[in-house]
């Protein structure tokens, strides 16, 4: 895939980029391995200074960087400024924490002085993909950084002028030349980088494809590797849940992002006493979304990222009603310029078809019915996908239920998935493993050195 800034809303090719050559890879690397000795060294409150001065180029600058998000891959303007705000959260909180989430940590044991030591690992190559293209790398950067790491970055292939203002950001906050770079790389050319003995760690998310590719080329080296990659989320609705509100939640929870998000709510598994009034409100509700330019404020969907990916969605759609799926709503590219897809609720989904078994990267929902609790967990943990769940019901019982026997690595009661830079984000099964952001985020690139003296 070439790298390139294609405006996914007109098909304009607005800016190309040139992958880096080995003599340039080679020369960046030699100056994050440099940097690391003396960037480590830094007390929190130099590291701190900086994140908070990232923070405020952020905050201060959201509706540009908005603007730059939307351009290149088609997030809504609106949700792209918050975007932006949330990445300045995230640099404050890590600011203001990290000093306390890595002191020691003392432990008897009857030693004369026994604790646990966390000092960072070195460089860490940070490979990201285009949904949000902001947000998932601080995520990264700031407990990182914090953590007294250098970082690189491969950033998609369609987000390199975010990939570049990302750096740029950084260098002007203060932090030393070499601490973050960015590296306009082909797909092809990371596992070169990894391989390279000066890299101590890489994070990865994307699909499974790339998850597997890292994961297998990091365990050849012993390198430490947290994935982030699909997920299938379940959102399940119980008789007792207050029925308009889990609609409207519902209509949120899937279209967050233009649908184009992992922890997007994309099974929508309902009990059958409020089946038939939820699939109705449901369907009414994504019918009447509005679509257009993501530019324009009023827009409450924006195109894909690109037409690939509306060529995608239509096949594994195609093949699912093919295989016995119904169309409540949509289920159909727009006639339009740009990559739109429509709104869509798919219904009577067979086990064997692409709407069941995969992760739909756009705005198609899948309902289920299910008979009870017992069987609307079964089919929620009936995915190889275990990112994020929800579940809306007032029965305490039912709330324990879900927590406990829902497999994901977050569960939600009576409310969306978020990411939240004070809770641990990461999933289980094929959805990876590791953990970003809270305190997990931040140990995760560490030695966590046990000290003993005697």
């Amino acid at each position: 895939m070439a790298i390139a800034t294609i405006n996914p809303a007109t098909g304009e090719v607005l800016r190309t980029f040139e992958a880096l050559s080995d003599a340039k890879i080679e020369a960046k690397l030699a100056l994050a391995a440099e940097a690391f000795p003396a960037f480590r060294s830094l007390p929190f409150a130099e590291r701190s200074t900086m994140m908070r001065k990232a923070a405020e180029i952020l905050e201060t600058e959201k509706e540009d960087l908005g603007r730059l998000m939307t351009t290149e891959m088609g997030k809504t303007f609106r949700s792209a400024v918050d975007e932006a705000a949330k990445c300045a959260w995230a640099c404050r909180y890590y600011a203001e924490n990290a000093e306390r989430f890595l002191a020691d940590e003392v432990v008897e044991t009857g030693a004369r002085r026994s604790y646990v030591h966390y000092q960072p690992l070195g460089v860490v190559l940070a490979v990201m993909p285009w949904n949000f293209p902001f947000w998932q790398v601080f995520r990264f950067i700031a407990p990182s950084l914090m953590a007294g790491n250098v970082g690189l970055l491969k950033h998609a292939s369609n987000v390199p002028q975010c990939a570049l203002k990302i750096e740029e950001i950084l260098n002007r906050a203060g932090f030393p030349t070499g601490a973050f770079q960015t590296l306009l790389i082909s797909s092809r050319q990371v596992e070169a980088v990894l391989a390279d003995p000066r890299v101590a760690a890489a994070t990865l998310t994307g699909s499974e494809g790339a998850g597997v590719e890292v994961g297998v080329s990091a365990a050849r080296r012993i390198k430490k590797v947290v994935l982030e990659l699909g997920g299938s989320d379940p959102f399940v609705v119980m008789p007792s849940a207050k029925l308009e509100e889990a609609v409207n939640w519902a209509v949120k929870a899937r279209l967050v992002n233009n649908g184009q998000s992992c922890i997007a709510a994309k099974r929508f598994i309902v009990a059958e006493p409020v089946a038939d009034e939820f699939e109705r409100c449901f369907a009414a509700k994504m019918q009447s979304v509005t679509i257009g330019d993501p530019m324009d404020l009023r827009t409450e969907l924006g195109p894909l990222s690109s037409d690939g990916a509306v060529q995608d969605l239509e096949q594994a759609v195609d093949a699912s009603v093919k295989a016995g799926a119904h169309v409540l709503t949509g289920g159909h590219r727009l006639d339009r310029p740009g990559a739109f897809y429509a709104p869509t609720v798919l219904t009577n989904i067979p086990k064997d078809s692409p709407a069941y078994q995969e992760e739909l990267f756009g705005p198609v929902a899948c309902v289920f019915r299910a008979k009870d609790i017992d069987q609307a967990i079964a089919i929620a943990n009936d995915t190889r996908f275990g990112l994020g769940a929800s579940a809306w019901t007032n029965d305490p019982a039912e709330r324990e239920r879900f927590v406990n026997e829902l497999e994901a690595g977050m569960v939600f009661i009576n409310k969306m998935v978020v990411s939240d830079p004070r809770l641990p984000f990461g999933g289980v099964k094929w959805s990876g493993h590791g953990r970003e952001l809270g305190v997990h985020g931040i140990h995760e690139f560490t030695n966590i050195k046990t000290v003993w003296v005697e």
